[in-house]
């Protein structure tokens, strides 16, 4: 089993690492629209917010070795469903090989963003 971190995603913000990876497979933390440079939330909007989502999953899926074109599945959160089409665009951006997905409206996520994602990937050899 290995830790990934990197800089150029958020730190942990409770007792967890960005990623683990076992046997070849990236498990990630779910990322929230935290800007690493600056610690604070990226914008207001749930298109604002899930692109720095997928900025900070892009740079854990590199430190792994891996990219979103190894996704296997990818679990969303959002705290307003009827955010679900306007995410969906951004996501699309990112998920072009159409990973397994779940996707669901939580009641309140941490720092009251709008979204997280959290992925499991292959890792290349």
């Amino acid at each position: 089993m290995k830790v990934v971190y990197t800089d150029k995603a958020p730190a942990a913000i409770g007792p967890y690492s960005q990623a683990i990876i076992l046997n070849d497979i990236l498990f990630t933390s779910g990322q929230i629209p935290v800007d690493p440079a600056t610690g604070e939330l990226a914008g207001d909007t749930i298109q604002i917010q899930a692109e720095q989502v997928m900025k900070n999953l892009d740079a854990v899926l590199k430190e792994a070795g891996t990219s979103f074109e190894n996704a296997v599945k990818t679990t969303c959160f959002l705290a307003d469903m009827g955010d679900f089409a306007q995410f969906n665009e951004i996501y699309a951006k990112y998920f072009v090989n159409k990973p397994a997905r779940s996707c669901v409206a939580v009641k309140t996520l941490p720092k009251n963003v709008l979204c997280e994602v959290e992925v499991i990937a292959a890792i290349e050899k």
